[in-house]
């Protein structure tokens, strides 16, 4: 029976394109590789300040780009600890960004996908959760080197309203 399993797996796999050693070829965009390295975040999240570090590199592939999110460690000791993982790639067949994130807030959050399109050096990816949609913007500011990330959710009256406003300038660690 696990034998049976196995080829209609394999024979799934090869009907769909991904035969086994076969790989999508790499995905290379110019605006994400602005993000490799290592980045100070600093800002805003809920009103409160925040002192973060990112470290972004390509992995599986070159398929995502792996954004590891974590307070700094010499963040101020009343901020509250924040880490997060963020995997970025392009969907080729409808021709969008997908972002997903996961965090210390738990799976319920992560099984929302973010939808991004780029627009000259803004992507902008909207997340659909239960309660209602957030907004993550990427602007990457050629002239300093540096990004912003911004990210806005909706009220209950309908009207978007920040949720985090940072800043990312790159480290000596590179």
């Amino acid at each position: 029976m696990k034998f049976r399993l196995i080829l209609a797996a394999m024979a799934v796999a090869s009907l769909s394109g991904i035969a086994f050693g076969q790989r999508p070829a790499e995905w290379h965009d110019d605006l994400a590789d602005h993000m490799t390295g290592t980045w100070k975040m600093e800002g805003q999240v809920v009103g409160n300040a925040a002192h973060h570090e990112m470290r972004a590199e390509w992995v599986l592939n070159h398929q995502f780009l792996r954004l590891h999110e974590k307070t700094s460690t010499d963040a101020p000791a009343a901020e509250r600890p924040y880490e997060a993982i963020w995997f970025l790639g392009y969907d080729t067949v409808s021709d969008r960004y997908v972002l997903h994130l996961m965090d210390v807030y738990g799976a319920r959050f992560s099984e929302t996908l973010g939808y991004g399109k780029r627009d000259g050096n803004r992507i902008r990816f909207v997340f659909e959760y239960p309660d209602g949609p957030f907004h993550t913007t990427f602007v990457w500011d050629p002239e300093k080197a540096t990004w912003e990330w911004l990210m806005e959710q909706k009220d209950k009256s309908g009207k978007f309203t920040p949720f985090a406003d940072l800043k990312l300038s790159k480290t000596g660690n590179q």
